[in-house]
């Protein structure tokens, strides 16, 4: 099945689509579209790149609505393992997470709809992860729930190959909330229709 112009490897959690691209590649190198769309309904506002080196771990961050982001994440150089949690109420998933490697050499791209904490860990150094969002960053709507929360019970280490020692991450992330404590805004309609 085809999303966005990419093939769809699975929907591990409801709206949160697995893609891989079509790469075209010879001798001088691939060709691959990483986005197409005919269609006006999902209109992207900003694009980031960031440069990790090998045992950052960034997240979960999301945004509040009316900021909310859905994003469309990729790896252009080196690997991360990618996490989200679903955070919309009324989904039959809330609550529970999903988690990915992400690299340059399976060109794997991951959609995520707005209503999902979202983070990685880079497993190379000079790895170079890229994510479109549906909205621009607004910091005042930012939230960030604990990578290591108990209770999604994440296996940052298991899944990376990397120790605790190795880890590193910002204040910011390092004062994430508690899920239990956690009051989803992500609570309208238009969060469950992805």
């Amino acid at each position: 099945m085809k999303h966005f112009g990419l093939n769809l490897v699975e929907q591990p959690l409801s709206g949160l689509l697995l893609l891989e691209p079509t790469v075209h590649g010879d001798a001088r190198g691939y060709f691959m579209e990483t986005f197409k769309s005919d269609s006006s309904e999902l209109l992207w506002k900003q694009d980031n790149e960031s440069m990790s080196h090998r045992g950052v771990l960034r997240g979960l961050h999301f945004q509040r609505p009316p900021h909310a982001q859905a994003k469309l994440v990729s790896v252009v150089q080196g690997s991360v393992y990618d996490v989200v949690v679903d955070l919309r109420a009324g989904s039959p998933t809330y609550g529970k997470t999903y988690g990915a490697l992400l690299s340059a050499a399976n060109k794997r791209r991951l959609l995520i709809p707005a209503g999902f904490g979202h983070g990685f860990a880079t497993l190379e150094d000079g790895t170079i992860f890229q994510y479109r969002c549906s909205k621009v960053y607004a910091p005042e709507a930012e939230g960030c729930i604990a990578y290591n929360d108990a209770d999604l019970g994440i296996d940052w280490l298991g899944a990376t190959g990397l120790s605790a020692s190795e880890l590193q991450l910002s204040a910011k992330d390092e004062k994430g909330m508690a899920f239990a404590s956690f009051e989803t805004p992500f609570t309208g309609p238009e969060f469950l229709t992805a």
